[in-house]
């Protein structure tokens, strides 16, 4: 795995690799998740998961104690205690990876990535998000509905007038208020991402670009579909499973 997404992509603030479990431990059974959370930490020991392999880090900061006492606890001794390991790709599949699948969700043409964060072994730019052409310039309105198709979401938020015509789109999946600056800079008519805040929305539309906040989980959750896939070609010799989708809001 290391090979095809190294560490090495990982941003400096982040916590990939193997986080919890025995390096020794022999693998059989994989269970793909975006997260660790009680949902998917059982439907990994229902499966008999040896390992499981997530996108988002389980263990961000140093951790004091591991008492039954608070849900990392909890997480953390129930893992330990089944002998189940955990594994994460963040920022160096967000680089190696999920900036190309976002890419081709949204059927971007000319792509090339929004924030360029180093290079790859041909020492081409390699980095965070895409920004790339749409099919045809469309209404902000319509740009929408097809971000909710493209990523089969419920919902998405809109800040920008919705009959603003677009056709240079930029896609940075997770939370992305900080490239708001890369897509301007890039000269986006339209940046979709997650977790976006009010100010950063209306400062974002005050600056020319429109937003479309799609979810963090919305845009992401498309690792668990396709990590389970590349692991099962990979390793035709492991059961490779996927988490269930389960979206962590409703609209009501």
């Amino acid at each position: 795995m290391e090979r095809r997404w190294n560490p090495s992509f990982a941003l400096e603030w982040d916590n990939v690799g193997l986080l919890v479990g025995r390096e020794e431990k022999e693998v059989r059974r994989v269970f793909v998740a975006l997260d660790v959370t009680e949902e998917t930490l059982n439907e990994a020991m229902d499966f008999g998961a040896d390992l499981m392999v997530t996108h988002h880090p389980l263990l961000f900061s140093p951790v004091k104690k591991i008492t039954s006492g608070d849900f990392m606890g909890r997480r953390l001794i129930q893992m330990i205690q089944n002998d189940l390991c955990c594994y994460a790709m963040h920022t160096n599949f967000d680089v190696k990876g999920m900036a190309a699948l976002n890419q081709k969700l949204m059927g971007l043409k000319k792509a090339r990535a929004l924030e360029i964060t180093g290079e790859d072994e041909e020492h081409r730019p390699e980095g965070i998000g895409r920004i790339g052409t749409l099919e045809r310039k469309m209404s902000l309105s319509d740009f929408a509905w097809k971000v909710k198709e493209d990523f089969q979401i419920p919902d998405v938020r809109i800040y920008g007038n919705p009959e603003q015509m677009v056709e240079w789109a930029a896609v940075s999946s997770g939370s992305g208020k900080s490239m708001i600056r890369a897509a301007i800079s890039q000269k986006a008519d339209v940046l979709v991402t997650g977790d976006i805040d009010y100010h950063s929305g209306i400062d974002a539309v005050a600056q020319g670009l429109a937003v479309v906040d799609a979810g963090h989980y919305g845009t992401e959750y498309c690792f668990i579909k396709y990590m389970t896939g590349e692991l099962e070609k990979m390793f035709p010799e492991l059961e490779v499973m996927g988490a269930s989708v389960h979206h962590p809001y409703r609209v009501v």
